[in-house]
């Protein structure tokens, strides 16, 4: 097969995917927005049943409402990954990205005039609408981005995704100090930026290209793909990435269409999907959202005397390292840093642990904890954060792509889901063990990436998946054709 053209940053790539993570931008904001403003929240809540019925809520219900303002998104971002593949082939990835904004303007309505119909049912259904919309987000904006980006910057590229939710964190983190937005007053203007956002990528879009892979592969629309390379990749000569497209094409119309359930019964696609769950399993169950979304008050249980603050270092650090972790991914490898990063953040949870059982014995174990704490978000970004939504995307080729980012995308939320309603229950019964929990599982995760999840720096996705089929029916670990599966290379000879 003929070499990948290289390609470069061209302006015309960089604008689009920009504009692309605009969505991830929105999926990062919608997760920190509701840190910050928890109190006044649940002020409104108590309010809002005060007018009604005349009498205070109780703390079980508030918390319960609380819980469920919290966890509804991740509902909601369930239902809208599984329709990833439905979308992206229906309408075209860039298309898609403008079709589901209508989700983000009609979840950021409801939220911005809850306060003003004093109804709680408002915020809840908008937090879950809104959720949607992210669901559809984090698989079209990576499918998006990695099919335009050349195979030598598909990696660095691939890390904006998560940058941007990261920046949508701590720009959410921001804007929800009580000085700027986060009042008593301003909250619903908080909640409702995300109409804002969506307008601007909305105007964006049309100025953005569609995949040249989706075009060539799925519509067969050839001198259309061909002129979008070209502007992409900067050159005239992109003969090797249609040669490359086209053979991708080849093996899909030898293959019938691939469903949710034949994505798990074929042996072919069994492998790929489980490392793709398993490491969107490794991100959220790692404990990072438990940080994301009650940093406030784990600071505060900590006896930090300003804890929104150490909530915004930590989106700080947060942004920081993934910026560092965009710089070295095409060096180091996805694997080497999904390794780093879970090993990282199995230490930090440890120390975390201790800070938070002997904060009461002296006032520097408050201070450990906010280090412990920044260390487990360094970490993260190194590795779990921005990994699993981009290699996904690298494990299957043309056909089976789509439905595999919606089948593992749901996995992602629905850890998701878990861990936001959940925590709150586990930190009361466990207390300053807690992250104990979360160490244990990365442990796991640790362990399985180690001997099971292949590295796809520099190869193309049709090499990648071909890698898979030669391996069908081997023992996991095993090479083929001398390429390195799990790290350890195994010569042609010494196969069974």
């Amino acid at each position: 097969m003929m070499e990948p053209t290289k390609g470069r940053i061209t302006c015309s790539l960089a604008f689009a995917v920009l504009v692309a993570a605009i969505g991830s931008l929105q999926y990062g904001y919608n997760i920190g927005v509701i840190n910050a403003p928890e109190k006044i929240i649940r002020s409104f809540y108590n309010d809002t049943y005060i007018h009604r019925y005349g009498k205070p809520i109780s703390v079980s219900l508030l918390t319960s409402l609380w819980s469920l303002s919290v966890a509804i998104f991740s509902v909601g971002g369930m239902f809208g990954s599984l329709c990833v593949g439905y979308f992206a082939n229906r309408f075209g990835r860039r298309n898609a990205m403008m079709l589901v904004n209508v989700a983000a303007v009609v979840g950021g309505a409801f939220m911005a005039l809850s306060k003003l119909a004093w109804s709680m049912e408002m915020l809840i259904i908008g937090r879950f609408i809104i959720g949607v919309y992210s669901g559809l987000c984090t698989g079209l904006v990576p499918m998006y981005i990695g099919e335009l980006a050349p195979t030598a910057y598909r990696g660095a590229l691939g890390t904006l995704h998560q940058l941007a939710i990261v920046v949508g964190i701590l720009v959410a983190q921001i804007f929800g100090l009580e000085f700027i937005l986060g009042s008593a007053t301003l909250w619903p203007l908080l909640l409702g930026i995300t109409v804002i956002l969506s307008a601007i990528q909305c105007a964006l879009l049309p100025f953005c290209p569609e995949s040249p892979r989706y075009l060539l592969i799925v519509k067969k629309e050839y001198e259309r793909a061909e002129t979008i390379l070209r502007k992409v990749r900067g050159t005239q000569d992109v003969a090797s990435d249609i040669e490359e497209m086209k053979e991708e094409g080849l093996r899909m119309t030898q293959e019938k269409p691939v469903s949710f359930i034949e994505l798990f019964r074929s042996r072919q696609y069994r492998q790929p999907l489980i490392i793709a769950i398993v490491l969107q399993l490794s991100q959220q169950l790692s404990g990072i959202n438990a940080v994301f979304y009650y940093s406030t008050s784990i600071f505060e249980g900590a006896g930090v005397a300003q804890p929104v603050y150490a909530t915004i270092g930590a989106g700080v650090v947060n942004t920081v390292f993934t910026v560092v972790s965009l710089l070295i991914v095409e060096r180091a490898g996805r694997r080497t840093l999904h390794l780093t990063g879970l090993g990282g953040m199995a230490v930090f949870a440890l120390i975390m642990t201790i800070a938070l059982a002997l904060k009461d014995h002296a006032i520097g174990w408050s201070y450990v904890s906010i280090i412990a704490i920044f260390g487990f978000v360094a970490m993260f970004e190194i590795g779990p954060g921005p990994i699993p939504w981009f290699i996904v995307a690298e494990l299957f080729s043309q056909g089976p792509r789509p439905a595999a980012m919606a089948i593992s995308g749901c996995s992602n939320w629905t850890a998701n889901f878990l861990v936001g309603m959940l925590f709150p229950y586990a930190a009361d019964g466990c207390g300053p063990y807690v992250f104990l929990i979360f160490m244990g599982l990365l442990i796991v995760f640790f362990i399985y990436t180690f001997f099971k999840v292949p590295e796809t720096k520099g190869r193309t996705f049709e090499e990648i998946a071909q890698n898979f089929q030669r391996t069908k029916g081997m023992e996991p670990g095993i090479k083929s054709n001398n390429v390195e599966l799990t790290g350890v290379k195994v010569p042609e000879g010494e196969m069974e």
